[in-house]
């Protein structure tokens, strides 16, 4: 593990959070915005050592520990790898961004609303980041309050029921999950995720484990038939709540699935993995085919997120290395792409004050520029070759076909319905006939700020994504070589011996349940002595 001295990563966590509590000092809704801004601005400068990143070595680096509670065994314990350090760059650019697309649309409660942000990015780096569980569990229920108040204070009409929801389905997911948390310690001692990572468990231990686990990230996907809170949530939540909530937090369930289930259940995660393959075309299906019926624009991009999501799913459950890298990579596409389309619906509402695509049809002809950067963003989406989403489904798509040729042909009929949609989408909005738009501004300073670096990271890892992947491989290769090995094994106790049948000082016989015997003889026999004698005393 390797370690650089200066605390990056704790420095990345509670920046946000001391601005936060500097935050309710300050008067004035501009002066609170601007304040904000500079933090952002200051945590993207404060994120650039991760450039350093070693892409030799599948090793945890920027690694901090130190002892918190020794008594439980339990530690302040940081650490990235290829599959979180990309997560923790994309959760700090965007929050110079939520705080931009919200400088006008918030208007009440300005300073808790960025606490909320701050807050939010605190917990989401505290993530993708701890590498002990009851640290990493921490930040996973922190996350969930400041999100909560984003949809219930600052959302829409049916705020209370769409925060309701999630908060239901969230807590539920969390508490299975400190289930899976409690019975790795009971069964190891340690909350240490690397060192559980190193441990063998029976499989019937893996098995239920896994159910508990793997339902946590399926809620928080999500995946069907748990996705229900999710279009209510985006629909209700406001501009930048529904970016973080695209971008960050539905990648915690696929990063949960990479990060636990298959490096310490490999076994269960085997087993199961026809369901969760199951569950993820049909979420690709399903997904899709609502996408293509709603006539509201955020409601269209919240189904069309069920369906990729599930095409994030697919390419880890293949177990097949290029599948993998595709999934990680299509994690950080989609929260690029899909926060810019949520971006673009509310930087239009703003305008018209509907989200209905027949009420903002035909805007080519009034908003040239939002219309051509709804051009890039919906290839992208598609996946338009030289655009970032190209490149990690082709991945994506070949791991799946190596896996069953089945498979990548309900892959490729995923992604026909997902051109529909899209381009049922792009052709009403640019160039249907118009209902508004006359006299509406076009992009002003603002909006350029906030969509050209997200238009920019869509072509660079379009044309140029061999940077992006060269921190993930050395990782991906390490957990499926360590995956492979384990994945068959059906790790037993071993039943437990029944009456000696015969004893000699140099022979002792013992008969197991099964009735296969066991003879100790010599090193063996006297070991055994040692330990029985030293028990006695």
């Amino acid at each position: 593990m390797l370690n650089t001295g200066f605390p990056v990563l704790s420095t990345l966590i509670f920046f946000p959070l001391i601005a936060a509590v500097v935050l309710f000092f300050l008067r004035g809704e501009q002066t609170i915005r601007v304040f904000t801004l500079v933090v952002s601005l200051i945590e993207c400068i404060l994120v650039l050592p991760l450039l350093r990143f070693d892409t030799t070595t599948a090793n945890f680096q920027f690694v901090e520990k130190i002892a918190w509670v020794e008594s439980w065994n339990i530690h302040y314990y940081l650490g990235i790898d290829g599959i979180s350090v990309l997560m923790i760059i994309l959760t700090v650019l965007l929050l110079p961004i939520c705080v931009l697309c919200s400088w006008n649309y918030i208007g009440k409660r300005v300073k808790e609303f960025h606490f909320c942000l701050l807050l939010m990015t605190t917990a989401c780096v505290g993530i993708f980041s701890a590498l002990d569980f009851v640290l990493f569990y921490i930040f996973w229920e922190a996350m969930l309050i400041p999100m909560y108040l984003l949809i219930a204070v600052w959302g829409g009409p049916q705020r209370r029921y769409a925060s309701l929801k999630f908060f239901i389905y969230t807590l539920t997911g969390s508490t299975l999950f400190l289930a899976a948390i409690v019975a790795f310690f009971i069964n190891t001692g340690t909350f240490s995720i690397p060192e559980l990572m190193e441990h063998r468990y029976t499989f019937q231990f893996q098995i239920w484990t896994f159910l508990a686990m793997s339902l946590a990230f399926a809620i928080k996907v999500p995946m069907f038939p748990f996705h229900t809170w999710l279009p209510a949530a985006h629909v209700e939540a406001p501009t930048a709540g529904s970016v973080l909530l695209a971008s960050i937090l539905l990648k915690m369930g696929t990063y949960g699935f990479l990060r636990f289930c298959l490096p310490i259940t490999p076994a269960a995660s085997d087993f199961f993995a026809p369901l969760m393959i199951t569950l993820a075309v049909i979420s690709i299906i399903y997904g899709s085919f609502v996408a293509l019926g709603q006539s509201d624009m955020k409601k269209l991009i919240a189904y069309s997120s069920v369906a990729h999501m599930g095409f994030v799913t697919l390419g880890i459950f293949v177990f097949i290395s290029r599948g993998i890298e595709g999934a990680i990579m299509h994690m950080v596409n989609h929260g690029i792409i899909t926060g810019a389309m949520f971006l673009m619906v509310g930087l239009i509402y703003e305008r018209s004050h509907s989200r209905e695509i027949a009420d903002n049809a035909g805007l080519s002809r009034h908003l040239p520029i939002y219309t051509s950067f709804l051009l890039l963003f919906t290839l992208a989406a598609f996946g338009f070759p030289g655009t970032n989403g190209f490149f990690s489904k082709l991945l994506v798509l070949i791991g799946v076909f190596e896996s069953s040729y089945v498979l990548g042909v309900l892959f490729v009929f995923g992604l026909i319905l997902g051109l529909a949609y899209l381009i049922r989408l792009l052709l009403n909005v640019g160039w249907g006939t118009p209902r508004k738009g006359e006299g509406w501004q076009d992009m002003n300073i603002r909006e350029w700020l906030y969509l050209v670096p997200l238009g920019l990271l869509v072509i660079y890892l379009g044309v140029a994504p061999g940077r992006a992947m060269s921190f993930i491989q050395p990782s991906i290769e390490n957990l499926m070589n360590n995956f492979e090995i384990e994945r068959h094994i059906r790790f037993e106790p071993p039943p437990q011996p029944g009456p000696i049948l015969s004893s000699t000082d140099n022979i002792l016989v013992y008969e197991y349940e099964t009735g296969h015997e066991i003879r100790l003889t010599g090193l063996e026999l006297a070991e055994l002595r040692d330990s029985l004698s030293q028990n006695t005393r």
